[in-house]
C-alpha cells in the first residue's frame, strides 16, 4: 500500500518561491515514478512534473524554467521547488506515484495520490 504525504504549501506573493515536499512510503516505492499534479478551482487536474528512478524529469510547459523537481537522498522523498510563482499557479498540489515509467503514467494517469497541499499566489 503506497502512502504519499505532502507538506510545504502556503500563501505567497507573485514572484516569490515555495518548496513542496512529499514523503512516499510503501513496498519498492523508491522504484516508482514520483511527481506532482495540481488542480485549480474549476479546472481539471493537470500534471506538473515527474521524476524517474534514474532522475529523468518531465515538466509541463507552463512550469518549465520556473519549477524544479528533485529527490532526496532516501529516494522516497520528492521535492518541488517553485520559483517566480504566478497567480495562475494557485491550486491544490498533489504528490503522485506510479509503478510504470513516467511517460506512460503521464499518458494513462497516476495510480497513487496524496491528499494535497494548497498553494495560493496573489
Amino acid at each position: 500500500h503506497v502512502q504519499l504525504v505532502e507538506s510545504g504549501g502556503g500563501s505567497v506573493q507573485a514572484g516569490e518561491s515555495l518548496r513542496l515536499s512529499c514523503t512516499a512510503s510503501g513496498n519498492n516505492v523508491d522504484k516508482y515514478c514520483l511527481g506532482w499534479y495540481r488542480q485549480a478551482p474549476g479546472k481539471e487536474r493537470e500534471g506538473v512534473a515527474t521524476i524517474e528512478t534514474d532522475g529523468t524529469t518531465i515538466y509541463a510547459d507552463s512550469v518549465k524554467d520556473r519549477f524544479t523537481i528533485s529527490k532526496g537522498n532516501a529516494k522516497t522523498v520528492v521535492y518541488l521547488q517553485m520559483n517566480s510563482l504566478k497567480p495562475e499557479d494557485t491550486a491544490t498540489y498533489y504528490c503522485v506515484a506510479d509503478q510504470v515509467d513516467c511517460e506512460s503514467a503521464w499518458q494513462y494517469g497516476m495510480d497513487h495520490w496524496g491528499k494535497g497541499t494548497q498553494v495560493t499566489v496573489s
